[in-house]
């Protein structure tokens, strides 16, 4: 995996950093955990600007919330909780966890965006009942941004300041994303085996 994302970054750059970051949004399969982190290993090598790697990561990864956004949006409360009763076994999600995310997200509107952007899988999905609210598009691109910056910055300058010390833990790297993927996959199939309908 490891490989994949590095031989991205060198073949397109910034750019290809951005579309990782997208991807990472729309459906995560390289976590930016591994993404911004190579990147800003690879600005110390001077193949890239640490600051454009950042700009990449966070415009990437902002542009990927998008989807999301609008899918919510476009279903509204009803359109979200029908989809849960009918998929929700597939969707790892009931008609009642959708109303808690909505009551949730009622409850704490922004900061849910800014603050979700900052957790690993809910800074995808925070997308989703933003949408659903009808939260202004300006608010949501505004806090988003703010908490992907953060996210991306953090990540990237982490890389960036292991500078060679990379060299030692790279060999690490690529096994403990694995392992990162494979229990979210568990825990996907985990939550999908014992789902329980919920008829409310």
């Amino acid at each position: 995996m490891e490989d994949f994302v590095q031989s991205m970054m060198e073949r397109l750059g910034p750019f290809g950093i951005g579309l990782l970051m997208f991807l990472e949004n729309i459906f995560p399969p390289i976590p930016s955990e591994l993404i911004m982190p190579l990147a800003g290993y690879l600005a110390t090598r001077g193949d890239m600007n640490i600051l454009w790697v950042i700009v990449a990561g966070t415009v990437g990864s902002l542009i990927g919330t998008l989807p999301w956004y609008y899918l919510g949006r476009r279903l509204g409360h009803d359109g979200v909780r029908r989809l849960a009763s009918k998929h929700g076994r597939w969707l790892a999600m009931s008609p009642s966890d959708v109303d808690a995310a909505a009551e949730g997200f009622k409850r704490h509107g922004k900061v849910s965006v800014l603050v979700g952007r900052l957790i690993p899988t809910v800074r995808t999905l925070i997308s989703v009942p933003a949408g659903v609210a009808n939260m202004p598009m300006g608010s949501f691109l505004l806090f988003s941004l703010v908490g992907t910056l953060m996210w991306t910055a953090a990540l990237a300058l982490a890389g960036f300041l292991l500078g060679r010390a990379y060299d030692v833990i790279e060999k690490y790297v690529d096994p403990v994303s694995t392992a990162v993927l494979l229990i979210l996959v568990a825990l996907y199939i985990y939550r999908v085996a014992t789902y329980k309908e919920d008829r409310a």
